[in-house]
């Protein structure tokens, strides 16, 4: 079909539109709501995804000359970006402050990446619009379209050249992420397991009881932490302080039956022959720890003292790089008497809460256990979680403003001027706003649920945009580009992931659950990290993920313009 056919027959679709599809906010969400339920399909286990079907959506609607206004399009991307670095910039400066290792991988990705799309370039003559996308589809970074696309603004073009390099910004892009999606899933999951010839599950439960030091919590849904009475048995004649010292502070004594009385117990009491004791702890260790004990018995109604679960913040120091039970040493023995952490949230993400997991600043520690005991151990390791799913408008409207600020700046060095841009500018105030929001968690609440629905929309009505300033642009690229798109997307999303593969394992010695994790992370992919966690059966996957996830979030989209700006260099002006 020849571009004049094509000018024709979006002509006699467009007469036929109803006037109503004029309307960009009808539009906006048309493409949202039809490229979500298109993103429910799925290609064996991975589904294609909101991002993927609106464009497709935005694409198809794009040809018919509905567009978006710029203003909105910036807008969606501001809130998107901030909205990144505000949930990336607590494990992000946690790491770049503490030189982490894994730092290493998304450095991969973007070297490995990079080299190959500029390859590309000089072996294809693709111009930096179909380099951008090609780079941004391969990885699945959708913010490289936004850096990418305030970039090619800034080139010595004409406003058809410009218009012409954004619309093949979204047709690569969305001729490339599919593959690439399905292909970091797919490495992670089987080929890289297969490659070395080693079980990923059975690797992964190996790795739990390391980290658990011989209190894997286990699975299967049942409950962490369980209650039990039992005849005293071998414990007759020794003190509380023995037992539970023993246990590494996993089991309490809360209390003991003595004929018609229940006593409290401290860490000096002495039990006797006839006592009934009653204990709370992990249900592993008390599992393991039953032989001492005498008959069990059962437990009458309203037997205990009452307990609570609250999250904390962790911000003490001491504590930073270390493992989860060295937190005990922080607190005396008779203080920390009956907390247990039943849960750890890194990055809205659950990671293993076991006794030899390694904790991070900005880590949500879940304490449980008697009212006041915790209420003491809150301020001792950080700050508390506030409750409530308020978002602090205040706190998010400065500081996207701050970020637009700083996007304005601009630095000249002879002939060279350098700018953050609106991408640039978002995502470095997101990151500071929400390191800032870990350290003093009361002010400037902006809940996961929140983050990740404003990540969602943000990027969603930016990808409408792109798509549909397309227009018939994106005929074009297919045409001449089509079939070698998906081959470049393969390759560019596992060459990365390949070399992070033999580096972490040949060189850095990483475990390979959390080392497949780490690739994922690299590779910002969401649908692999929760296919690695559903075929390793447990959340070790996890560690590696979130460090890398939070570095690739920052370094991806900041090679964007790099990507614009090389390509430029090699294909000249067109």
């Amino acid at each position: 079909m020849t571009p004049d056919e094509i000018v024709s027959l979006r002509m006699v679709f467009s007469m036929s539109l109803p006037s109503y599809l004029a309307d960009p906010v009808l539009v906006l969400f048309l493409c949202l709501g039809l490229g979500h339920l298109i993103g429910r399909l799925r290609i064996g286990p991975v589904a294609i995804g909101g991002v993927c079907g609106t464009l497709f959506v935005a694409l198809a609607l794009g040809q018919f000359g509905i567009r978006l206004p710029d203003e909105l399009k910036n807008a969606a991307f501001a809130l998107f970006i901030y909205a990144l670095g505000f949930t990336a910039g607590p494990q992000f400066f946690t790491n770049i402050r503490g030189g982490a290792r894994y730092a290493v991988f998304p450095v991969i990705e973007v070297a490995v990446a990079l080299s190959l799309t500029l390859a590309a370039v000089a072996a294809m003559g693709l111009d930096p619009g179909t380099a951008a996308g090609l780079f941004a589809g391969s990885a699945t970074e959708s913010a490289v379209l936004g850096t990418a696309s305030e970039a090619i603004s800034k080139l010595p073009l004409t406003p058809e050249q410009s218009e012409g390099m954004l619309a093949n910004i979204a047709t690569a892009y969305s001729l490339t992420y599919l593959f690439g999606l399905v292909s970091i899933v797919i490495f992670v999951t089987q080929v890289a397991p297969v490659f070395l010839r080693r079980n990923l599950r059975d690797e992964a439960e190996a790795l739990a009881d390391r980290l658990g030091g011989g209190e894997n919590i286990g699975d299967g849904g049942l409950p962490i932490i369980v209650e039990r009475a039992f005849e005293v048995g071998e414990l007759a004649g020794k003190t509380a302080r023995d037992f539970e010292e023993g246990r590494n502070w996993s089991l309490v004594i809360h209390s003991v039956r003595r004929g018609a009385e229940t006593l409290p117990v401290d860490l000096s009491f002495r039990f006797e022959p006839g006592d009934i004791i009653l204990l709370r702890g992990l249900r592993s260790t008390l599992i393991a720890a039953r032989k001492l004990f005498g008959v069990e018995v059962s437990l009458n109604e309203g037997t205990g003292f009452p307990v609570v679960s609250q999250e904390v913040v962790l911000t003490r120091r001491e504590a930073f790089g270390h493992e989860a039970r060295d937190l005990r040493k922080l607190v005396s023995p008779e203080a920390q008497r009956g907390i247990f952490i039943t849960n750890i949230r890194r990055m809205g993400l659950e990671i293993p809460a076991l006794p030899r997991t390694i904790l991070q600043e900005g880590d949500i520690l879940t304490l449980y256990g008697p009212t006041e005991p915790v209420a003491r151990a809150v301020p001792v390791l950080g700050e508390p979680l506030p409750p409530g799913d308020h978002t602090d408008f205040v706190f998010l409207g400065l500081g996207i403003v701050v970020g637009l600020l700083i996007g304005h700046l601009s630095l000249k060095l002879g002939a060279l001027e350098l700018t953050l841009g609106l991408g640039g500018g978002a995502l470095l105030s997101g990151l500071v706003f929400g390191w800032l929001n870990m350290r003093r968690p009361r002010h400037g609440a902006f809940p996961d649920a929140a983050a990740h629905f404003a990540k969602d929309f943000g990027l969603a009505a930016f990808i409408a945009a792109i798509g549909l300033g397309a227009g018939p642009d994106a005929i074009k690229l297919i045409k001449e580009y089509g079939l070698v798109f998906p081959v470049l997307g393969v390759l560019l999303s596992t060459a990365p992931a390949f070399v992070s593969l033999l580096v972490g394992l040949k060189l850095m010695r990483i475990p390979l659950p959390i080392l497949l994790g780490a690739i994922a992370g690299q590779h910002c992919s969401t649908p692999a990290i929760s296919a690695l966690v559903g075929i390793a059966g447990n959340t070790t996957p996890v560690i590696g993920y979130t460090v890398t996830y939070a570095i690739a979030n920052v370094l991806l989209p900041l090679t964007g313009p790099i990507v614009v700006n090389l390509a430029q260099a090699i294909v000249g002006t067109p």
